[in-house]
């Protein structure tokens, strides 16, 4: 099963442009898919609709979010709709069965105060410093994910028209402006900084570490928690809090929604219309606050 799995990914790559991440995130689903059945002694020919489901409330007895679990099955779907068509399979089974009702988690988010106190921790007058606030601001300028901003490339960027060129998931391409403080941040790390940590290495990545390679998205991580840690903020600090709070700080302010979902590349607004939930929330709270009769 190993072989059809990596043979599976591989169409995905090649015929569908998935993103290294969706296609890692595939093959862990379907490894423990495959575990599943291995454990029950079953083979992918005599998988019925009844070992898919029962794959899934396994996952449910052990944890498994709703959202993931829908993962997992649309990865298996998929799966198998591939080996039908490989002819390797001769029926799908997994037709039939519905996807798991899913809740609509509201994100986690900054407040602008806390967004300006997290900006405001690395120290400028070092280059780790340079390099790690224009990191930051062009997160909450633009609403990029974690690994949208590891992958930029210098040649993306456009700081005299304030744009950037951004390839998301799919590799679907989308422009973005900048703000003047983020076109500032990044221009000074470029003068100041980049040069000296590239010295004469050929990497063409805008962020580089401290040796001149490309920055990983696990160091892009930690450099967000350490600085949220030394501002002081309690929330949970999660990879794309900076992502969720540049949304949800855009509706706040009066951006419509077919704007914010093109700026963070959703491909169905009803992804982005979570981020409206958040502010109807921020709504209630301020009128249970201040109305007199609450």
């Amino acid at each position: 099963m190993k072989e059809l799995i990596f043979s599976f990914l591989d169409f995905l790559s090649v015929e569908r442009g998935l993103a290294r991440n969706t296609l890692s995130a595939y093959q862990d689903d379907l490894e423990a898919y495959a575990a599943f059945l291995c454990g029950k002694g079953k083979t992918l020919s005599a998988t019925t609709r009844n070992d898919v489901v029962n794959f899934m409330l396994s996952q449910k007895d052990n944890g498994i979010g709703a959202s993931s679990i829908a993962r997992r099955l649309a990865a298996i779907r998929m799966f198998y709709r591939f080996l039908v068509r490989e002819r390797v399979l001769r029926e799908d089974p997994t037709g039939l069965i519905d996807s798991p009702k899913l809740w609509k988690k509201i994100p986690d988010t900054l407040s602008v105060n806390e967004v300006e106190a997290l900006l405001s921790q690395p120290d400028v007058r070092s280059a780790q410093g340079l390099r790690d606030r224009a990191i930051l601001e062009i997160m909450y300028a633009t609403g990029m994910r974690v690994s949208e901003v590891v992958h930029l490339k210098t040649g993306d960027l456009n700081l005299d028209v304030g744009f950037l060129r951004c390839v998301g998931k799919g590799n679907k391409e989308r422009v973005i402006p900048l703000g003047k403080k983020a076109v500032a941040a990044v221009s000074r790390y470029l003068e100041k900084v980049r040069p000296r940590l590239v010295k004469n290495k050929q990497s063409d990545h805008l962020f580089v570490s401290r040796l001149g390679g490309s920055i990983s998205r696990q160091s892009l991580w930690k450099l967000i928690k350490r600085y949220a840690r030394e501002a002081r903020i309690k929330k949970p600090i999660k990879p794309h809090i900076l992502r969720h709070s540049f949304a949800t700080h855009l509706l706040e302010h009066g951006a419509d929604l077919r704007s914010v979902q093109e700026m963070l590349g959703h491909s169905n607004i009803s992804t982005t219309q979570i981020y409206t939930h958040v502010n109807r929330d921020r709504l209630k709270a301020v009128h249970k606050m201040y109305h007199p009769r609450p």
